[in-house]
Formats: C-alpha cells, structure tokens, sequence
C-alpha cells in the first residue's frame, strides 16, 4: 500500500497532538493528587473539576490523533483540477446580460460590518436589562435556617488566579478568549449553616452552568466559585449569581473579547 505521510505536515500535527496527550494526562495526574491531598472543600472541589476537564480533553485528543494517523495512511487520491480550455465558446445571450446588469448589488463589507455591530450591541442591551431569576435545577435544596437581615455577599472579583486566602490575584472584567478557570472570590458574613445556597453561571444571558447546595461553610469568611467550560471561554458576557435561601445576594458580570485585550481596555 502507498502512502501520504511523506512531505506533508501530518507528522508534525500527530507529533503536536501526542505532546498535548502527555500534557492533558499529566495535569490530569497532579489534579487528582490535588484532589485527594488538599484539606479544603474549595480546593477539592477545584481539583475534582480540572480532573474530568483534562481527562475528557486527554480522550479527545486521543481520538483526534487516531484519526488523523488513519488519514495519513490511507490510499492517495488525485486531487489535481483538470479543466478543458474551450476555444469557441458562444457569447452570452443578450437576455443573460440585461439580468445580470438589473439584479441587486451585494451589501458592501462596510455594511455588514456595521450591521454585525448593530446586532451586537442590541443583544448586549438585552442581556444586561434581563433581570435574573433562579433557575429551577439549581433550586432543588429546603434550606433550615431562615436569612438573616445582615446577611451579606460581598461583590464579586474575577481572575484566573488566587492566592491561599482566596483573594483574587490582578483581579479585571475583561479577560480573553480560551481554555482556563475563571475564579470568582467574594467574603461573607452572617451566614449560618443550614442556609440554601445557589450559583449561576451565564453566557451572554443563556444558564451554562451552577450548583445548589446546604451552606456549611460557617458564618463569616472568603470563598470563591470557579468555572472551566470544557468548550473554553467564547467571545460575549459571562455573569455569575449567588442566590441565599431563594434571595439573589450578588450578582457580577465580565467580559471575554480578545480585540478588547489586545487594544488595552
């Protein structure tokens, strides 16, 4: 059997994709040593999420790698264009010509610029003008202690990285687009355990994803929630909500755009 793998650059995308493989795996390794080691439920909770990411990813690329293995060795195909050159071709009839001189010109690339942008910002207005409800999914736990009236979230601060305080390090609300987590710390007080706690992530209005559970983190402290979509962070707004007994307590919101990171806003 002949074979395509000479002179191309299919060994070096397989030699790419079984150096990410060995990557993916190995944080895979140390998330899970995280995940047993680390004494705190925010940390576990961190590293058993960053285990399944890189596991999945590991497994795709895996797959990827076997289909492009089985390309590369497969029969060649001429894939060369031959074309007749016809030396007497008849002119376009007169009717042709009157149909193509009337029909409607094509919107110029200004326009579509302009119309993309319009449309843009239309759909920014309306997510920021929704006001955010709990979904249902993540409404699911009876709290057993009531709200306090001095119950108190703090604002939310995002970054991709925190110290071991869980304060935000160079914290911002623009960030750029890619694979990553995306921490966002907070500090609390008078919260008791027993109240019904919820966390909603969302992407340009639309739930991705959240949790709901009985709080039993004490009354008073730091903590964080974290999200690592496995598709990586897409271009839009992503907002988070904190959601005490059925009372929405803090809501935050940041942007992802690599124009706007690149031009320094």
């Amino acid at each position: 059997m002949s074979v395509v793998f000479t002179e191309t650059i299919i060994p070096w995308i397989l030699g790419t994709l079984l150096l990410l493989v060995v990557f993916t795996f190995g944080v895979a390794v140390k998330s899970w040593r995280d995940m047993k080691q680390s004494p705190y439920f925010f940390m576990r909770r961190q590293a058993e999420k960053q285990l399944q990411t890189y596991l999945s990813t590991s497994l795709v690329l895996l797959l990827l790698t076997a289909v492009v293995s089985a390309y590369a060795w497969r029969n060649p195909t001429d894939t060369v264009n031959r074309s007749a050159l016809l030396a007497n071709t008849k002119p376009a009839k007169e009717e042709v010509v009157q149909l193509m001189a009337t029909s409607p010109s094509s919107p110029s690339s200004a326009d579509l610029v302009q119309t993309l942008a319009n449309d843009q910002a239309a759909q920014t207005t309306t997510i920021s003008s929704t006001k955010p409800t709990l979904p249902v999914e993540y409404d699911q736990v009876s709290p057993t202690v009531d709200l306090k009236e001095n119950t108190e979230l703090s604002p939310l601060e995002f970054s991709v990285e925190i110290d071991d305080v869980y304060d935000a390090v160079n914290p911002g609300r623009i960030f750029g687009e890619g694979y990553y987590t995306l921490y966002a710390t907070f500090d609390y007080s008078e919260m008791e355990d027993g109240m019904a706690w919820a966390w909603v992530w969302r992407h340009n209005g639309e739930v991705l994803e959240g949790g709901n559970e009985l709080w039993d983190y004490g009354n008073e402290g730091p903590g964080f929630i974290y999200l690592s979509p496995e598709e990586g962070f897409q271009p839009g707004e992503y907002s988070l909500d904190v959601w005490v007994n059925g009372e929405l307590l803090t809501r935050s919101a940041l942007t992802v755009n690599n124009a706007a990171i690149s031009a320094g806003n």
